[in-house]
């Protein structure tokens, strides 16, 4: 028989070892996330799911799922920090969404909508990041990374390649191509890997595909991040 927690009133049944974040989302509860994915170790970085657990701040998807546990999310304190965290990461990269090619698809840009963020409110730092067009089938946009590392780990964990790494210390990390000439092209990436599908920005594109499915009729733009789920999620954002 399931253990239970208690999140935002809601009694939440969980299996031994799951985190808060894959309780709630089997239950239905929505997170908001961007560095977190169900197929990969919890990385906890990005701090969009922290969660109050019996009056204390905790990364919902690192913190163990404990019995009688009483977790707030929904509420105006924590989704207004939620919603600077998600400011910041607006003005520290170009995420300019009417000309992007995710817009619609991006789990950033959905974040910001579920969270109500209607102005940037910070002063933006507009980066000049290469733009990467080597590769014959995808294009790097460093200018919208926002250091989920989900391509690192990605390529690392599943594809077996190390295509992608981490460079740098605090505001000078910054995503690199693990290649001598640092060209994407110089590397054995390919549309298959799983790094290819994770980003939940507009970082990694696919070549001649950016408006195959017309604004309006993308993933978002059918139902927003954190409505109502019907089943058991299994894919990231939902």
């Amino acid at each position: 028989m399931s253990q239970t927690f208690i999140i935002d009133g809601k009694t939440v049944p969980f299996e031994e070892g799951e985190t808060i974040i894959q309780a709630a989302t089997r239950a239905g509860v929505f997170i908001p996330h961007l560095c977190y994915h169900p197929e990969f170790k919890p990385h906890g970085s990005c701090k969009l799911c922290t969660v109050k657990v019996n009056g204390r701040q905790t990364a919902s998807c690192t913190m163990r799922a404990m019995a009688g546990m009483v977790v707030e999310s929904e509420t105006e304190e924590i989704n207004a920090e939620r919603r600077a965290l998600t400011q910041m990461l607006f003005v520290e990269g170009n995420h300019f969404c009417p000309s992007c090619e995710q817009s619609g698809n991006c789990q950033l840009q959905a974040t910001a909508y579920h969270l109500g963020m209607m102005s940037p409110h910070y002063d933006h730092f507009f980066p000049n990041r290469p733009v990467d067009a080597s590769h014959p089938e995808v294009l790097l946009d460093f200018n919208r990374c926002i250091l989920c590392s989900l391509c690192v780990r990605a390529s690392r964990d599943v594809d077996g390649k190390n295509v992608f790494a981490l460079s740098g210390r605090g505001i000078g990390t910054h995503l690199i191509v693990n290649a001598k000439s640092g060209q994407l092209a110089d590397t054995n990436f390919t549309l298959a890997d799983k790094a290819a599908q994770v980003c939940p920005v507009g970082v990694i594109l696919k070549k001649r595909k950016g408006f195959a499915v017309p604004i309006g009729e993308r993933k978002y733009d059918k139902a927003p991040i954190g409505a109502p789920i019907s089943e058991p999620a299994t894919t990231e954002g939902r």
